[in-house]
């Protein structure tokens, strides 16, 4: 006999493993938004179209783009949590499927969200700023990466089974959507290739003339340094000898986006 249809099923689940799903997809497209719309393509800044003498500042656009990601990380870190918290219902038959359907529609949810809030509302940004018709590329996004993974997501709802799933099945669903985020995450905290900056924490008690030596070592232009003298956000041409500081007594070396998102905080509010 023909199984019932997954909508009718997922009646069956939690609220949790609902949630992960959303969740996992949202947090999922606004990592694919960062990593291929602001770092591969390098179409836009989160805030690029805002206007001001401060927005003029690229630290400034670059602090925006480390928020947004944390932001991301917010919800993917709530997303897992929440898949964890419902692991013992991947054994159920369509707990796979709907896992699925609701990251399908939680990844298409958010390009619409920023589509209409973003592009056309706020207009902070546009997908593709430098185009000569930014309309048409703001259409091509909203319906390729919104309006059809929600429309995949509601028809793996609906569709029937004609057999259980099996929980290897399910579990292999939800790790590979763990796996994503999870790898996905890192990526999109990348700095922009055009992006020199890196942030040195030093040991406790490193002494001046080996943080000295460090940075004559790479060559590096001091842009800042906390009162401490612990943390310095430094200039270096060269991000392969970045490993340098590690033998004068840094114990994290960072030229992510999050990172460089701080040191803008730091400058900004100076």
């Amino acid at each position: 006999m023909a199984a019932a249809i997954d909508l009718n099923n997922a009646r069956r689940f939690s609220g949790r493993l609902s949630w992960a799903g959303y969740l996992l997809g949202f947090g999922l497209g606004g990592f694919f938004d960062g990593i291929l719309l602001h770092q591969v393509l390098q179409w836009h800044h989160l805030l690029i179209n805002v206007e001001g003498p401060v927005f003029e500042d690229m630290k400034v656009q670059i602090l925006a783009d480390g928020l947004f990601h944390v932001l991301m990380y917010i919800i993917a870190i709530t997303g897992l949590w929440l898949l964890w918290k419902a692991r013992k219902e991947y054994a159920e038959r369509a707990a796979d499927r709907l896992l699925l359907a609701n990251a399908f529609i939680g990844f298409g949810v958010w390009h619409i969200l920023d589509s209409v809030l973003s592009h056309w509302i706020l207009g902070i940004h546009r997908i593709r700023v430098d185009a000569d018709n930014v309309l048409f590329w703001d259409l091509l996004w909203f319906v390729v990466f919104g309006l059809i993974p929600v429309a995949i997501g509601i028809m793996l709802k609906k569709r029937t089974q004609t057999g259980g799933s099996s929980g290897y099945r399910s579990k292999a669903t939800a790790l590979s959507l763990a796996l994503a985020v999870t790898i996905a995450g890192p990526i999109a905290a990348l700095p922009p290739s055009d992006v020199t900056t890196v942030m040195v924490f030093f040991k406790s008690g490193t002494s001046p003339n080996e943080i000295f030596k460090a940075i004559d070592a790479v060559d590096g232009r001091i842009l800042w340094a906390a009162g401490s003298g612990d943390v310095w956000a430094l200039d270096v041409k060269d991000r392969s000898q970045t490993n340098v500081f590690y033998k004068h007594g840094a114990y994290l070396v960072s030229n992510s986006a999050l990172a460089i998102g701080c040191l803008a905080w730091s400058s900004v509010g100076s």
